[in-house]
């Protein structure tokens, strides 16, 4: 697919998507939406690509959320059904992408950006930026996961206080209620989220996967049967040659040569 509204590079394990709209604060259009679906897909079926880092182009905003204008330009049932597809379609493929993904938030993370931040594994912010879910100030709610994720990140109290009230944080609160890891100075954003993306890179491939799996849908379940799921999980990886390497590594006392297999 020809990327206008993104940019998308790979490069040494990593997938980068930058968000490229900046002159209007990365929002999110329809051609934004279809982009993010088609690199999201090829990330998930490139063997090579271990890890994703989403950031926003230019100094202001990683996404002001959903493309306003485009929208008020459309008819109200056009809007619904695209925005059903595209919008909850592009948030969901990342949250569901099998391999970890690494929001840079340097700046705005509102509306739609946020709840695109929040189906990341890992958020870094600069200390600038400003974050919120505040679409109850313009008659609608959270509709692309912002209202169930967000209080799996920072309780229920929080998110409904956040959501309720339209509020918009900065890094520091963001950081202190866990809604993002780490806060640093602008012109440090990229090295924080490649430094997390390399201690990911290095790792055993399928143990990654099976990991973030075993956490994800294990939150979903009662706590029996996320301990069967950890159980299965870790079965399945007894029987790849990666567990034989891992442990010949150690004995030898070297870097590990995963195979993914």
């Amino acid at each position: 697919m020809d990327h206008q509204a993104i940019i998308f590079e790979r490069k040494n394990g990593i997938a980068y998507v930058t968000l490229n709209r900046p002159e209007v604060l990365n929002a999110r259009n329809r051609r934004m939406r279809e982009e993010l679906i088609s690199a999201v897909t090829a990330i998930r079926a490139d063997p090579e690509v271990r890890v994703m880092i989403v950031t926003g182009a230019g100094e202001r905003s990683f996404s002001a959320g959903r493309d306003l204008k485009e929208a008020a330009q459309e008819k109200v049932g056009v809007v619904a059904a695209r925005q059903a597809k595209l919008e909850v379609g592009d948030t969901e493929l990342i949250a569901r992408l099998n391999k970890p993904v690494i929001a840079a938030i340097n700046g705005f993370a509102l509306g739609g950006g946020c709840e695109l931040a929040l189906a990341c594994d890992i958020r870094v912010a600069v200390e600038d930026a400003k974050l919120g879910l505040p679409e109850v100030s313009r008659g609608m709610i959270p509709g692309s996961g912002g209202t169930q994720r967000l209080s799996r990140v920072v309780g229920l109290g929080k998110a409904l206080e956040l959501i309720l009230t339209g509020s918009v944080i900065d890094a520091q609160e963001a950081l202190r209620i866990g809604l993002v890891n780490k806060v640093v100075p602008r012109d440090q954003l990229m090295a924080a989220a490649e430094e997390y993306a390399q201690a990911i890179v290095t790792k055993a491939p399928l143990a990654v996967i099976f990991a973030k799996e075993a956490v994800r849908e294990g939150y979903e379940m009662s706590l029996d049967d996320g301990l069967r799921l950890e159980t299965d999980l870790s079965a399945l990886l007894r029987t790849t040659s990666d567990v034989k390497e891992g442990a010949r590594a150690f004995v030898e006392k070297r870097a590990p040569q995963w195979r993914g297999e």
